[in-house]
C-alpha cells in the first residue's frame, strides 16, 4: 500500500455525521423566505427557504462545495453544498461565484468547529434538488442584487449569442440558461428549431440526455429532423444505453446523408454494443488492456443480460435465478456499471467502510449516482426499486419542474447494493488462495480499487456457498457460474467472504443487510460442538507456527495437522467446504511442487480442490485400473482464485507421470480463469 501522507486536513471540519433527513417536498411558492438570524442548530427549518449571495470564490473540500454567503440583511453564514458537479463538469465559480445567488429550500444547519477549536453554525445541503441556482437576470434576485434590471428587453437573437459564447468556452450549464431565457422570449418557429438544437447538444455535453431527448422531440414536431437533429438524437440515446434506438436513428441518418463519415463510424460503434448487449460478445483481453493503460477506468462497452431474470426469492426479497440450466464458467452477466467511483490514494488511506470501500470513495459514488439520476430523471425507478431496507423517502418525485433525488436514499441504497472493485487479474489469485483467509495473507493488489453500483448485479443475495464468480474489469462485472445449474436456480455471491475463523464477524457483517446465511456451512457450524471449533482453532494456530519456515518446514507434522483438521469435520466436503483445512493442503502441494515431486504434487493439489467442494474422479496417483481412468470433474466446488493455482499445478505433474491427463487440467485451469477473472 502506498505510504503517500495525506493532505491537511481543510481549515473547516463539518460533523463526520449527519443525521439522515428527506428533501424539500414542497413548491417553493408555498414556502416562507427567512433569514440567517432565524436558523437554529440541527434545525431542518420546514416550510421556509433562504435567498443568498456568495461572498466568496467557492472551495472544493472533502466536505463539499464550501463558500461564505450573505443574506439580504448582510449577515454572514458559511455554506456547504454537496453531491453537487464535479469541477470538471461544471467549475464551483460558475454556479457559486461572487455575486451568485442561489435560494435553498429548508436549509439544515449544523456546528462546525475551525483549527481555533472556535464552533460556529453552518449551512449544510446535502440534497441537490434543496438548491435553486438563479441566473444573474432572475427576478426573484432583490434589485440591489441585480446586475440584468430589464432582462426581457434582451432580444432572442443576443440571448442565443450569449449561449453559442458560453458553449463555445465548454461552460455547458451557463450555455443552457442562455438557450432557456431566449427560449422564454418570442422566437420565431426557426428560431425556437435552432435554439432547441443547441441547447440539446448543451444538454448531451453537460449529461442531462433526458432532457436533449425532450428538446429534439419539441424540434421535429416543427419541421423534419434534419442531419444535426438525427445526430444529436443518437448521441442521447446511446448515452442512456438505448443502443437499438441508436442504431435505427444512425440508420435513418446514413441513409438521408450518406456522405456523413462520423455517422457511419458512430453506427458501427452503436452496433457493437447492440451486439454485446444480445449476444454478451466481448473482447476481455481487450477490456485489460484498456484498463491497464491507467488502471480502472469507464468501459465504453454494453449491459449483457443472460439467462437469468429477477424472481421472489421467500425472506431474502427478491434475487436474480437462472431460466434453464447453464454450465459450468457460462456468461450469466456482464454489466456496465450504472456508476462508478475510483479509489485514489488518499482514499486508500482513509478508514475503511462496510462492506468494505473507502467513505471517501462512496461519497463520489453518492455523487455520480445523485447527479446522474438528477440529470436524467426517467433513470430514477430503476434505482429507487433496489431494496433499501426500512429507509422510507418521500412520496414526491418532483417540484418546481425539478426531480426529487434523496440523497440519503442514495446512500442507503449503495450501502446495501454497492460493490467494492478488487482487481481481476491471473497474477492477484495465483498469490491469494481465497480472500480472507489467514495462511496466505491478501496482497496489497487485491485491494479495492474503488466502488460502484451494478443494477441487475444487485439482486443476487449472498450466500458462504456461492454459486457465481464475479470478476471486474474497469467498470464492467462479469458473473459466471462457478458450476453446472439446473434452472430456476438463484445466483448467489458473497457479500463478507467466508474464512475458516471469521464466522460471528461475517453474521455480524450480515446483520448490516438484515438477514443470516443458512447455508451448509453456516448451518453445519451452528450444530458442531464448541470444543471441536476450540480444537480446530489450535490446529490451525499450530499451521501457522509450521509453516513460517517454508523452506524448512516439518512435512510429517504438518500432513499431521492437516489429518486432525480434516477430523474436525463430520459432513462430506462436497456438501459442506472445508475452508480449515484446503489452505494447509495449498501449502503442502506447493512445497511438494517446488521438490519437483509429481505424485504428492497431484494428491495434495486435489485435496486442496475437494475440500473447496470439488468432486473428482480419476486424478489420484498411482493409478490402477488398466486402462487408466479419465479425470472427471463430477462437481464443481467454490470458484475462487487458488483453483488456478492448483489446475495448473496438476497439469504441469500430469505431463511427467499421466501425460494424458494433462490437457484436460489446462482445461480445468483456463475455465477456473475464466470464472475468476472474467
Amino acid at each position: 500500500m502506498s505510504t503517500t501522507p495525506l493532505p491537511p486536513p481543510p481549515t473547516n471540519v463539518l460533523p463526520e455525521h449527519v443525521s439522515p433527513h428527506t428533501p424539500c417536498a414542497s413548491a417553493l411558492r408555498d414556502l416562507r423566505k427567512i433569514m440567517v438570524g432565524d436558523l437554529g442548530l440541527k434545525n431542518h427549518h420546514r416550510g421556509s427557504y433562504l435567498l443568498s449571495r456568495s461572498l466568496a470564490s467557492p472551495r472544493r473540500t472533502d466536505a463539499g462545495l464550501v463558500a461564505v454567503v450573505e443574506d439580504e440583511n448582510k449577515n454572514l453564514i458559511e455554506m456547504s453544498l454537496h453531491h453537487q458537479a464535479e469541477e470538471d463538469e461544471r467549475a464551483g465559480e460558475d454556479f457559486l461565484g461572487i455575486g451568485k445567488v442561489l435560494i435553498v429550500k429548508e436549509p439544515y444547519i449544523v456546528k462546525i468547529i475551525d483549527d481555533s477549536d472556535e464552533e460556529r453554525l453552518a449551512i449544510r445541503v446535502e440534497h441537490a434538488s434543496d438548491v435553486i441556482f438563479l441566473p444573474e437576470w432572475d427576478e426573484r434576485i432583490p434589485n440591489f442584487w441585480q446586475k440584468y434590471i430589464v432582462p426581457d428587453l434582451i432580444p432572442v437573437s443576443m440571448w442565443k449569442a450569449q449561449g453559442n459564447f458560453h458553449f463555445g468556452k465548454a461552460r455547458y450549464f451557463s450555455a443552457i440558461e442562455c438557450y432557456t431565457k431566449a427560449l422564454e422570449g418570442c422566437p420565431t418557429a426557426e428560431e425556437a428549431q435552432i435554439l432547441r438544437l443547441n441547447r440539446a447538444l448543451a444538454f448531451i455535453k453537460s449529461k442531462h440526455f433526458d432532457g436533449a431527448l425532450s428538446d429534439l422531440d419539441s424540434a421535429s414536431k416543427i419541421q423534419k429532423p434534419n442531419e444535426k437533429a438525427l445526430f444529436r438524437n443518437a448521441s442521447a440515446l446511446y448515452g442512456l444505453e438505448r443502443y437499438r434506438d441508436c442504431c435505427e436513428t444512425l440508420k435513418t441518418l446514413c441513409l438521408e446523408y450518406p456522405k456523413n463519415g462520423e455517422a457511419r463510424a458512430e453506427l458501427t460503434r452503436a452496433i457493437n454494443r447492440l451486439a454485446e448487449q444480445k449476444y454478451g460478445r466481448y473482447s476481455f483481453s481487450q477490456l485489460y488492456k484498456k484498463v491497464s493503460i491507467d488502471g480502472p477506468r469507464l468501459l465504453d462497452q454494453a449491459t449483457f443480460i443472460g439467462p437469468i431474470c429477477v424472481k421472489a426469492a421467500g425472506f431474502r426479497g427478491r434475487g436474480l435465478f437462472t431460466t434453464k440450466p447453464v454450465k459450468t464458467g457460462e456468461l450469466l452477466l456482464c454489466e456496465k456499471a450504472f456508476a462508478y467511483a475510483p479509489k485514489t490514494q488518499v482514499d486508500v488511506a482513509i478508514s475503511i467502510l462496510s462492506p468494505g470501500y473507502g467513505i471517501a470513495t462512496e461519497e463520489k459514488l453518492t455523487t455520480v449516482v445523485v447527479q446522474k439520476l438528477y440529470r436524467n430523471p426517467s433513470l430514477i425507478p430503476a434505482i429507487t426499486d433496489l431494496h433499501h431496507g426500512s429507509y422510507k423517502p418521500v412520496d414526491v418525485a418532483e417540484v418546481d419542474g425539478t426531480p426529487i433525488i434523496d440523497t440519503f436514499l442514495v446512500k442507503r441504497i449503495i450501502n446495501l447494493n454497492g460493490f467494492d472493485c478488487p482487481l481481476s487479474d491471473r497474477e492477484s489469485y495465483m498469490t491469494n488462495p481465497l480472500d480472507g483467509m489467514d495462511l496466505v495473507k491478501k496482497p496489497d493488489e487485491m485491494m479495492s480499487q474503488g466502488c460502484g453500483l451494478w443494477h441487475m448485479a444487485s439482486y443476487m443475495n449472498h450466500c458462504c456457498i456461492r454459486n457465481v464468480g464475479r470478476a471486474i474489469i474497469g467498470d464492467m462485472m462479469i458473473v459466471s457460474a462457478t458450476k453446472d445449474l439446473p434452472a430456476d436456480t438463484e445466483l448467489t455471491t458473497w457479500y463478507a467472504i467466508p474464512s475458516a475463523d471469521n464466522h460471528t464477524e461475517l453474521q455480524t457483517t450480515l446483520d448490516g443487510w438484515g438477514f443470516n446465511c443458512d447455508c451448509e456451512m453456516c448451518k453445519d457450524h451452528q450444530v458442531t460442538k464448541e470444543s471441536v471449533l476450540s480444537k480446530r482453532k489450535s490446529l490451525r494456530a499450530d499451521c501457522q507456527e509450521c509453516a513460517k519456515d517454508f523452506e524448512e518446514m516439518n512435512v510429517a507434522k504438518m500432513e499431521s495437522l492437516f489429518r486432525a483438521l480434516e477430523d474436525t469435520h463430520s459432513r462430506p466436503a462436497s456438501e459442506v467446504p472445508r475452508l480449515s483445512v484446503y489452505d494447509v493442503a495449498l501449502i503442502l502441494a506447493r512445497l511438494y511442487m517446488r521438490k519437483t515431486d509429481a505424485y504428492e504434487t497431484i494428491n495434495w493439489s486435489l485435496k486442496v480442490l475437494s475440500s473447496l467442494g470439488f468432486f473428482i474422479e480419476g486424478g489420484n496417483m498411482p493409478r490402477i485400473a488398466n486402462p487408466p481412468e479419465p479425470l472427471v470433474v463430477r462437481q464443481w466446488g467454490l470458484g475462487v482464485g487458488v483453483c488456478i493455482e492448483c489446475w495448473l499445478m496438476l497439469a504441469i505433474a500430469y505431463f511427467h507421470v499421466a501425460p494424458d491427463l494433462e490437457s484436460q487440467a489446462w482445461e480445468c485451469a483456463r475455465l477456473s480463469y475464466k470464472i475468476c477473472t472474467g
